[in-house]
């Protein structure tokens, strides 16, 4: 992956920029940033994984028309809302009516026996994780992310990376667990500061 060039830029100065020259690269940019959690919420609400990836292009392209619209001013949350709207239409779409209970709060059990699959169920959880990713070593962070976003098999991450076996079954054991780690460190700040 690559790093962000922009990474010193904030999000509210890049959408200024924007709403400044109405230049679309500007939301590249900021859209680059959020790829990696727009998958993960489309994963959670949609589970499958070709639909998901669908679904990011889809909201990309309505951020980008909605954004030329209106005024925005916490691009995080609202992407996230564009993003949970878009899914929860899909789904209602696919499957009728159905109801849907979305648990906004972090439920996550804290204890050391919590497991990665609880922890990515949580909303916020999923944005902490998208950062926390970032925080990963590159194998690891590459392994992780086929792995368990893209739903890749042990053979097929194989496969794709070069690594052998030994190799994959261990970047996502400790990347997992480092993820883990990572993940409940900024629960426990953020937990601290209130």
């Amino acid at each position: 992956m690559k790093p962000d060039r922009y990474g010193h830029i904030s999000d509210s100065e890049l959408l200024r920029q924007f709403y400044e020259d109405h230049n679309n690269e500007w939301l590249g940019i900021l859209l680059q940033r959020y790829t990696l959690l727009l998958l993960g919420v489309c994963m959670k609400y949609l589970k499958n994984e070709e639909e998901a990836k669908d679904s990011v292009q889809q909201i990309f392209l309505k951020v980008i028309q909605e954004l030329h619209k209106y005024k925005v001013e916490y691009f995080k949350s609202w992407l996230y809302m564009v993003a949970k709207n878009h899914c929860l239409m899909r789904l209602r779409e696919k499957q009728g009516k159905i109801t849907i209970e979305i648990n906004e709060r972090v439920t996550a059990n804290r204890e050391d026996e919590t497991d990665l699959q609880t922890l990515v169920q949580n909303d916020h959880t999923l944005e902490l994780m998208a950062v926390s990713l970032k925080e990963l070593n590159p194998e690891q962070q590459q392994c992780v992310t086929l792995f368990y976003l893209q739903k890749k098999s042990y053979q097929e991450v194989s496969n794709e990376t070069g690594y052998s076996m030994l190799q994959v079954k261990s970047y996502i054991q400790n990347g997992k667990r480092n993820l883990k780690i990572l993940i409940e460190r900024k629960l426990n700040e953020e937990a601290s500061k209130k």
